[in-house]
């Protein structure tokens, strides 16, 4: 069997190798490498820079406007979470720690760097559109943005669509190594299920971002509709995986079934 370190996985123990997930998967990587550092901190830094940028306070008036931005950043704060839950997830279940795991770990980092600002612009139009739909503070006034017709909104969709799209398919791409690696990590049957819907879901996620991207840089001058691409992400995503694992499930139960006779 090849050597852990020479093949890039990390040594763990045998009581370890036997802790597993909510899903049943098997963990092999609970301790951290500098690379899963370096990709939490750039994370946190990340967050950091959804506020940093707003001027402190200095009177009660400044205080009560600077919570209008706060819907903004709690919606900005759990998209960036879902990426990076899924690079966490993905580190604690494979424990892959060679160069392939450093440049895509290194690719994600740069994106989720430069992907904050469209992210953070993106979430302060959507809960000003909320805000001025409803009439609650939910977020800025909608001409503070600069928005100052159609083409900039579709605009706004393709910048944020390009960085969504990055993001996801480096996901996708190390989770992809991951099942090219399956024999050396020995995974076994629902180790491929999960490692399989984990894949579909994040192409699904790409191509929800590709969808919106195309439509907004082809028709530019036409009204934003981009932004529904994105709508039924929440639906279609449960339902996938629940089809795919019961697919995936189906058919080992008829691989593994003796033939009649």
């Amino acid at each position: 069997m090849t050597n852990p370190r020479d093949s890039g996985l990390r040594d763990v123990d045998q009581r370890v190798s036997h802790q597993r997930d909510s899903d049943g998967f098997r963990l092999r990587g609970l301790e951290m490498t500098r690379i899963e550092t370096f990709t939490d901190a750039a994370f946190a830094f990340a967050l950091t820079l959804l506020v940093i940028s707003l001027d402190p306070p200095r009177t009660m008036q400044a205080l009560h406007d600077m919570f209008i931005y706060v819907p903004g950043f709690i919606l900005g704060a759990i998209l960036l979470m879902v990426f990076w839950n899924a690079h966490h997830r993905w580190s604690r279940r494979y424990g892959l720690d060679d160069g392939v795991t450093i440049v895509l770990s290194c690719v994600l980092v740069f994106t989720v760097l430069i992907f904050v600002y469209p992210l953070r612009y993106m979430t302060s139009a959507f809960s000003s559109f909320i805000a001025g739909m409803s009439g609650l503070p939910l977020g800025p006034k909608l001409g503070t943005l600069g928005l100052t017709g159609i083409q900039d909104v579709n605009g706004m969709f393709v910048i944020y669509g390009v960085g969504f799209m990055a993001m996801s398919i480096t996901i996708v791409l190390l989770n992809l190594h991951a099942w090219r690696r399956r024999d050396d990590l020995e995974l076994n049957k629902l180790e491929c299920i999960e490692t399989r819907v984990e894949l579909g879901t994040w192409c699904i996620l790409f191509a929800a971002a590709l969808v919106s991207t195309a439509i907004a840089a082809a028709f530019p001058d036409a009204m934003p509709i981009a932004g529904w691409a994105y709508a039924p992400l929440g639906v279609v995503i449960p339902i996938f995986s629940r089809l795919m694992r019961r697919g995936m499930r189906a058919a080992d139960g008829r691989t593994a079934a003796p033939p009649d006779g």
